[in-house]
């Protein structure tokens, strides 16, 4: 089911969130969803905006269409198009668990500001073993090849 913002207080400690920009989807994706199922509460996947995505490359599949497509995929229970920042997000849902790829503890972990807002409220962040895969070394992988 897709959610807008407003709706998003209707979930507040009942699921696990992900999110990411998911353009394109692909199998690393799908795994994610499948293990934060696996954590056993309904998953809410919080799409990056148009704007974010354009920040890494371009927009392959609006938002919108992105929307639909997650929604189809078994493993998600709810879908949020962001249109503000994931710690905005975070803040409003405080969801029971933040699930998050296990990439970004070598980045650091979750960004300072979100990892605030999960303590401040509760919000249990894991970090799940599923990074197959990557967007943005398809895009360019599949550049490349357009090139020669």
């Amino acid at each position: 089911m897709i959610i807008s913002t407003n709706e998003l207080q209707n979930y507040v400690g009942r699921v696990t969130m992900v999110d990411g920009s998911f353009d394109p989807l692909h199998d690393g994706h799908i795994a994610y969803f499948s293990e934060a199922k696996k954590l056993g509460n309904p998953v809410l996947c919080n799409i990056a905006s148009d704007e974010w995505t354009k920040s890494k490359h371009a927009v392959l599949l609006g938002a919108p269409q992105r929307a639909v497509v997650i929604d189809a995929i078994k493993f998600v229970d709810f879908v949020h198009v962001s249109t503000g920042s994931t710690a905005s997000v975070l803040a409003e849902l405080r969801p029971l668990v933040y699930a998050k790829g296990s990439d970004w503890k070598a980045r650091g972990g979750v960004p300072k500001e979100e990892l605030e807002i999960c303590k401040k409220h509760n919000i249990q962040v894991v970090y799940l073993e599923t990074v197959f895969n990557s967007s943005s070394e398809i895009l360019k992988k599949f550049s490349s090849e357009l090139g020669k």
